[in-house]
């Protein structure tokens, strides 16, 4: 398991917009499963509805878990997706 800690810079958190552009993001990697975890409550980064009702907002401290195939490049290209959008 491979993983990475990112504090939200958008002043709106993970509203709507981002979050189905991160589940269509994660999608394209088949194989493996992406976790995001802020503080108690970790959900399946797939789950859109989940992912909105963590109430992330700027500021936040987010920690994502990529398992499964290929994780080094997955967690890297979801790290970097992080960094253009959030």
């Amino acid at each position: 398991m491979k993983s990475f800690e990112y504090t939200i810079t958008d002043p709106v958190g993970i509203h709507a917009r981002p979050a189905g552009l991160l589940v269509k993001e994660i999608k394209g990697y088949a194989g493996s499963t992406v976790t995001i975890t802020k503080g108690e409550k970790s959900v399946n980064a797939l789950k859109l509805m989940a992912l909105m009702q963590m109430g992330i907002k700027q500021g936040d401290t987010v920690k994502v878990a990529v398992e499964g195939g290929d994780e080094e490049a997955v967690c890297a290209a979801i790290e970097a997706f992080f960094k253009a959008n959030l």
